[in-house]
């Protein structure tokens, strides 16, 4: 193809701009791998702060086991899967980019939207938990100072707006409110998006949590070692089937495994991060000018590898420690150590076990972890509540970068609330609103976030699925190893497809925030694209050949031609011309440009067409591809002309629909009502009325 130098850009204004097709990211400068590892690991590894806690709850005494199942899953499965993605979508776009190209037409469209809906979902449901797990290390540390501060609140909202309003009002949903109200002051710091500001303080914080995890969980195995016959009780209840309270049931390992794979799904906020490391490679720094960006897709498979990897050995070790010496009873709902296991030990909170007599007649005392205690506990609540909070705001901005990526493109004008960051005030009073709807439970929240999850990574498998095969198909068949790779992640696919509905079927109220924000996206996509129908939407041109731009450079220098778009495929062009000729009255010496558009994708809002020009005999031919609507495709025709020489003259045969369906093919299909839609286009342009191009319909 051959770029024209002068896009639409240099066009006119219209009195309603066209958005850019792609909002481009809010940082342009790349970072160093390991540095948007960091900013991954606020999502992913802020997970760890209360996994531990869930798992112990779901599966007993079975956990680390239930565990390895969740590792080998992320290892052999997520992990495969978007580190495919990662090279088949650069800019960040990751599986919902694939499916817009798999799935074309408006049926592509809706899917992206629906699926947007989950993503949205996904992210405000962690945020939410996220400040409702860090509200239960304030409230377990924080003495009575947090719940007289409730109380009061709750007596003058009880004595200015009634009972029935303030009996809600607890200490955990005060202390999650005011978290999130301060977690919003990090905005100031992410409203640019991951920039130089977030590194500052997300790397040292991120790389603090883990040293002081790795500190407790390394004290923990210690323990461990130190009293080998905790973990061989641990092997013999595996064995007889005692896995708590909850699952007593037959003996053998065959049993063990069964409940371990039938936990998956409730275990499932474990597989959280992958989908925010697609938005964040465009971060990643590369090769400069590199196409494709090789160092760039390699840089961020090395993110996603040494992230998961991490968090696979952090989980299944703190889930190995929590479950072995934190007393059952602890980690039950509302004690010491739910939704806080890891900060239970830093603390110095009772083992399972007593330490031995130290001296004859000297009773035996509590054990705890070697250097645990006040001093250590509360740094760690400090680091996990930071880390918890800028995990969600994180998220937040990463949805406000993911969000327009695709809602622009798709015709939504989000400009204005881009500017002062109403999108993200936007999300910030949902949050509030599923954290008092959820009372701040981060128990109640959890299967909303992972239906979120799962529905997104399903998607993702599903679509590598598809494009793996796809990608086969036009390389010239598949072979024998070609057969093996599609059934290996067919069968992934299958996994995560069966635990997205595992874990959907028992959350409805997942499904019910998912359906809100599809139901939003929708209805303010077409509106919004109904509403911006009579901008130009043309982008730019490209040319077939040198040939075609020679000529068409030719004809916007000539004065007052006359352009008659015609049906593609028209072949009968002398008789065409004689009807035009007739009936418009035209001499017989004027020339007449014959315009022949073609529709590639009529959902498509934006369009960059390409000009084909040609001569035959006495005639000009312009066809024109790759446009998403007939009006707009000629009136940008028309416009690009009218800048350099006299208005063209556009001629056209009256149509036979009426005006009820030539609106609606117009609106779904880029045709119908055509003379009128391409007036309205050119008046709305082009704000000097001689240098519109005349419609004329004989």
């Amino acid at each position: 193809m051959v770029g024209l130098e002068i896009t639409m850009s240099d066009a006119p204004a219209s009195p309603i701009a066209a958005d850019p097709p792609v909002e481009p990211t809010r940082t342009t400068e790349p970072h160093y791998w390991v540095w948007v590892l960091c900013i991954l690991g606020l999502d992913y590894f802020s997970t760890l702060a209360y996994q531990p806690s869930i798992t112990f709850r779901e599966t007993g005494k079975v956990g680390p086991l239930a565990t390895l199942a969740v590792v080998f899953v992320t290892l052999f499965g997520a992990l495969p899967i978007y580190c495919y993605l990662a090279g088949r979508s650069p800019v960040g776009q990751g599986s919902l980019g694939i499916v817009e190209k798999l799935v074309r037409g408006w049926r592509g469209k809706t899917l992206v939207l629906i699926l947007l809906g989950f993503a949205a979902t996904d992210f405000t449901m962690l945020k939410a938990l996220s400040t409702a797990d860090a509200s239960v290390h304030i409230i377990n540390r924080d003495g009575n100072h947090s719940k007289h501060f409730a109380n009061w609140l709750k007596d003058c909202t009880k004595e200015y707006c009634g009972d029935d309003i303030a009996d809600p009002i607890d200490e955990k949903l005060v202390v999650t409110l005011c978290l999130s109200a301060v977690a919003f002051v990090f905005w100031f710091l992410l409203r640019k998006g991951f920039n130089r500001n977030v590194l500052f303080m997300a790397v040292p914080l991120v790389l603090l949590y883990l040293l002081m995890t790795a500190a407790i969980i390394g004290a923990g195995i210690w323990v461990i070692a130190q009293r080998p016959e905790i973990f061989h009780d641990w092997l013999d209840q595996m064995q007889r089937g005692d896995f708590g309270e909850a699952h007593a049931g037959d003996d053998g390992w065959w049993t063990v495994i069964l409940v371990s794979l039938l936990a998956l799904p409730n275990l499932a906020l474990g597989l959280s991060g992958f989908e925010l490391s697609m938005i964040l490679m465009p971060q990643v720094k590369g090769e400069l000018g590199e196409q494709p960006p090789v160092t760039r897709i390699w840089n961020t498979r090395k993110v996603l590898i040494v992230a998961a990897v991490v968090m696979s050995l952090f989980l299944l070790g703190s889930v190995l420690v929590t479950t072995l010496l934190i007393p059952p009873d602890a980690l039950k709902a509302g004690k010491s150590a739910d939704n806080r296991a890891l900060a239970y030990l830093a603390h110095g909170g009772n083992l399972a076990f007593d330490e031995p007599n130290l001296a004859d007649g000297e009773q035996a005392r509590p054990a705890v972890l070697p250097f645990s205690g006040v001093i250590f506990g509360t740094a760690y609540d400090i680091v996990t509540i930071l880390v918890l909070c800028l995990a969600g705001t994180s998220v937040m901005t990463g949805l406000a970068v993911l969000l327009p990526q695709f809602l622009m493109r798709f015709g939504m004008e989000l400009r204005w609330a881009n500017r002062w960051g109403v999108m993200l005030i936007l999300f910030a009073l949902i949050n509030m609103g599923v954290t008092i709807v959820f009372h701040a439970s981060v128990d109640q929240q959890r299967g909303a976030y992972a239906t979120g999850v799962l529905v997104l990574i399903a998607c993702a498998a599903v679509v590598t699925v598809m494009d793996k095969r796809r990608t086969q198909e036009e390389s010239g068949g598949m072979g024998f190893f070609g057969f093996l790779d599609i059934a290996y992640f067919s069968f992934v696919a299958f996994i995560f497809v069966t635990t997205m509905l595992a874990v959907a079927m028992g959350s409805a109220a997942g499904l019910g925030i998912a359906l809100c924000f599809i139901f939003a996206i929708l209805t303010m996509s077409i509106l919004s694209r109904a509403w911006r129908a009579d901008e130009l939407r043309t982008m730019g041109y490209e040319f077939k050949d040198e040939q075609s731009k020679f000529l068409w450079d030719s004809l916007r220098l000539a004065d007052f031609p006359i352009l008659v778009p015609v049906h593609p495929g028209l072949t009968n062009h002398d008789y065409v011309e004689m009807e035009i000729r007739a009936q418009h009255q035209l001499a017989r010496e004027a020339d007449i440009v014959f315009l022949e558009i073609e529709i590639d994708d009529p959902s498509d809002f934006f369009q960059t067409l390409i000009l084909e020009v040609a001569r035959q005999e006495n005639r000009y031919f312009i066809k024109v591809t790759n446009g998403a609507s007939v009006a707009h495709a000629i009136a940008a025709v028309a416009l690009e002309m009218s800048r350099y020489s006299k208005p063209p003259g556009l001629h056209f045969g009256w149509p036979e629909r009426d005006m009820l369906s030539a609106s609606w093919s117009y609106l779904a299909f880029g045709a119908g009502n055509i003379p009128w839609k391409v007036r309205e286009l050119i008046h709305r342009a082009e704000s000097d009325p001689t240098k519109r191009p005349r419609v004329i319909v004989g």
